[in-house]
């Protein structure tokens, strides 16, 4: 249990610094999906996202050395950041409140789309871990 305890504070921060972001910077970086700067700016906090993601997975797997751990990572952290996502879509006003609702749409495609990198990505770090 302790170690999916230390898993789930990795993806409680990960979310933690995936809100923050957008709550101080949202207002800047996301566009309604109805203008031509929505693609681009989407296009750009994924690629971002990405090149965090594996950042964070490598640095995971420095301290977690057992078993499928990029897989339990991917995992946990998703059902942690979602669960935790609820509340604060929920209380978008409170939690993003420089947000409009179209920039909140904004965040909610970009979040979807985070999170299947989020699994997808320790899925290749573990697939990688078993060729070597």
């Amino acid at each position: 249990m302790k170690g999916y305890l230390f898993t789930a504070l990795w993806g409680v921060l990960v979310w933690l610094f995936a809100t923050l972001f957008f709550r101080f910077f949202g207002e800047h970086v996301l566009f309604s999906p109805v203008t031509d700067e929505f693609i681009i700016s989407i296009v750009l906090l994924l690629v971002g996202t990405l090149i965090l993601l594996c950042g964070v997975t490598y640095v995971y797997l420095l301290f977690d050395k057992t078993n499928n751990a990029p897989l339990k990572f991917g995992v946990i952290g998703t059902i942690i950041g979602l669960a935790l996502d609820t509340f604060s879509l929920s209380n978008h006003y409170m939690v993003f409140p420089t947000l409009d609702d179209s920039q909140v749409i904004a965040f909610t495609a970009w979040m979807s789309f985070a999170y299947a990198l989020y699994l997808f990505i320790p899925l290749l770090f573990n697939r990688k871990m078993r060729s070597i």
